[in-house]
């Protein structure tokens, strides 16, 4: 019995590993496809002219807004997402910081998805080819 049990275990847990491997396989080939429209877009973005701005970062509850070091061009209307012009794709939030105030919220670049708020409320989740899209037809007039 105690042998049975072990080798059920150990069944479960290399099933385990390998479909968390398959799940990280997938999430990295989705993020080359993400990312090479993130780079088509800065391209683009480039030769209609559109010019980067100085990204801002919301903190996490939403009550304070910080400058960041990053320039690009927020993709969505509330500006909780942006390309940054090095073709990275940052998520504008961060922890509240009082040394942030003063001298700028440090951001790290995002693993980029297909589907932007993919998990989220209904209604939040867009392709990202469509958000990029809009984004260059809008041209400089951008909420």
């Amino acid at each position: 019995m105690q042998d049975e049990q072990a080798a059920w275990r150990e069944q479960q847990r290399r099933a385990v590993a390998v479909r968390a491997a398959a799940l990280e396989a997938d999430r990295s080939a989705e993020a080359r496809q993400a990312s090479a429209l993130l780079d088509d877009f800065v391209r683009r973005a480039a030769e209609a002219g559109l010019a980067p701005h100085t990204l801002a970062a919301r903190s996490l509850d939403g009550r304070s807004t910080y400058r960041t070091h990053i320039r690009g061009w927020y993709l969505k209307s509330d500006r909780s997402v942006a390309v940054g012009d090095d073709g990275e794709y940052y998520v504008l939030t961060v922890t509240p910081s009082l040394r942030a105030r003063f001298t700028g919220a440090d951001l790290s670049p995002s693993m980029p998805r297909l589907i932007v708020g993919a998990g989220g409320r209904d209604g939040d989740s867009i392709p990202l080819a469509t958000l990029l899209e809009k984004r260059l037809t809008a041209g400089d007039v951008w909420p």
